[in-house]
């Protein structure tokens, strides 16, 4: 069965390059939706509707009647453009120009792949916009406490890293150990590869490694770094420029530069792809090693539906992205509506135990139905969307 039309679907063309740009709000809740803004080559409408649906669910599966968070609806923005292009942030400034109406209105926003949030704001600011996250502003009790509370979250650094760029990664590293604690599988020992070493795999990287597990495949965009004794991660991170390629001049002696695609191939337990859409398809699952046990999407969609089939036909669990990956998304609504404050250990602690108790939820019903993580995950949002309908409202 299809998925159902979201409510708002729109194309825009650069003036300028002729570049593309999409938005899409799958439904509001409360008037208003979220989801971030991504900027990569060949992003296409298709993807964005697919990233609108995923954060209807992230949102909903985030629903704590206790919390001062409650859910928004789903959305996303996509411009196709390479970050890297000198025009890109002049085509930045103007999609934002072009949207202003519905981030005024009921469309919040912020980082996705290719786009820092500093970058955002920078242009957000220039096209006019108080904020990128402004819609949400009338649901806050105390706007202005609000506002200083996300800002001051933002200025959090750990080990020179923001915040910001930590949260997410902690709530995938998380997603993974509650995975082996299900499974009686020790830390110690477990291979991890991940794609994709900048906001979100670098973080989820740096966060398995403390936890004892070894990180032994990353891949950027100039290929593959791997070391089966376990790559040093902290140096790797420092080693990175802004678009999350580590520079090779700082490789140990026992790394090796392999193609950037033998991360999917790495002799590992555990595979995060943290960095773009439709990474494993039905070719390409085939070169995944059999020591594998899970693949944990770190990035949005990273691997395609009849890829998802093979791969449970030979034992590998995907853990979805809807998921996985929602603890950014969380993180900012639980800090801008009071949940937590502007401090790192508040931030990750309520990160690993929203994080653990969802994805103990989703194990433990994926067992119980005989089913796969992702379909346990759909169950869930199938089952709290009537109560967020009647308590809320929305439209689609």
């Amino acid at each position: 069965m299809s998925a159902p039309a979201p409510l708002i679907s729109l194309s825009w063309t650069d003036h300028v390059t002729g570049r593309r740009g999409f938005l899409v709000v799958d439904r509001l809740v409360r008037g208003v939706s979220s989801g971030g803004l991504r900027m990569r080559e060949g992003c296409t409408l298709d993807e964005v509707e697919g990233l609108a649906r995923g954060m209807t669910m992230k949102e909903v599966l985030h629903y704590n009647p206790e919390s001062r968070y409650v859910p928004l609806g789903g959305a996303k923005g996509g411009i196709d453009c390479d970050p890297r292009d000198p025009e890109a942030y002049g085509v930045l400034v103007r999609y934002l120009r072009a949207v202003r109406p519905y981030i005024e209105s009921f469309w919040t926003t912020g980082e996705d792949l290719g786009l820092t949030q500093d970058t955002v704001d920078r242009a957000a600011a220039e096209a006019g916009l108080v904020s990128s996250v402004q819609a949400v502003y009338p649901l806050l009790d105390d706007e202005s406490a609000a506002r200083r509370r996300l800002a001051g979250a933002f200025a959090v650094e750990v080990d020179g890293i923001g915040l910001d760029e930590l949260v997410g990664g902690c709530g995938v590293a998380e997603s993974v150990l509650a995975a082996l604690d299900r499974a009686g599988v020790a830390y110690e020992g477990t291979r991890v590869s991940v794609q994709g070493l900048g906001t979100m795999g670098g973080a989820t990287a740096r966060f398995l490694s403390r936890a004892g597990l070894k990180i032994v495949a990353v891949a950027d965009v100039k290929g593959t770094v791997a070391n089966p004794d376990g790559l040093d991660v902290e140096a790797l991170l420092g080693a990175r420029d802004a678009y999350g390629a580590v520079h090779r001049s700082l490789l140990r002696p026992g790394d090796r530069e392999l193609p950037g695609d033998a991360w999917l191939s790495a002799e590992a337990e555990v595979l995060v792809p943290a960095a773009v859409s439709y990474a494993v398809d039905a070719a390409n699952q085939e070169r995944v090693s059999t020591t594998v046990r899970w693949i944990v999407e770190a990035a949005n969609m990273p691997v395609l539906p009849d890829a998802e089939v093979l791969l449970a036909e030979r034992g590998v669990s995907v853990l979805p992205d809807v998921v996985v990956n929602s603890g950014t998304n969380a993180w900012w609504w639980w800090t801008l509506f009071g949940d937590i404050g502007a401090d790192a250990d508040e931030a990750f602690a309520y990160t690993r135990r929203s994080m653990r108790a969802l994805v103990d939820q989703m194990l433990a019903r994926a067992e119980a139905d005989g089913t796969t993580p992702r379909a346990a995950a759909h169950a869930i949002v199938a089952d709290r969307l009537p109560v967020v309908a009647e308590r809320f409202g929305w439209y689609r």
